[in-house]
């Protein structure tokens, strides 16, 4: 009885921890992009994106711990380069 509730509690919680994670990487992946962009690079950027990275690592150390899993591929790991055509 009280057991169901608890996994559906807990699954809940998993799915949001996936978000959060998917969400930190986005964020992650574009203050190193900005910060590669950016030719002379200051501390304040170099800090940003060392935060971004922590934050990350962070909650990915957190969902490893309570042994979330992913069913779907993380979006930053997705290639959208449609420059060539394999089907020639």
């Amino acid at each position: 009885m009280f057991g169901r509730r608890k996994r559906k509690v807990k699954a809940e919680y998993d799915e949001e921890l996936l978000d959060l994670i998917n969400t930190l990487k986005e964020k992650w992946d574009y203050a190193q992009k900005t910060q590669d962009a950016i030719a002379d690079v200051d501390n304040e950027i170099r800090i940003e994106t060392a935060l971004a990275r922590q934050k990350y690592f962070f909650i990915y150390r957190e969902a490893r711990l309570r042994s979330v899993k992913n069913d779907h591929i993380q979006p930053s790991v997705i290639n959208y380069d449609h420059s060539y055509d394999h089907y020639e």
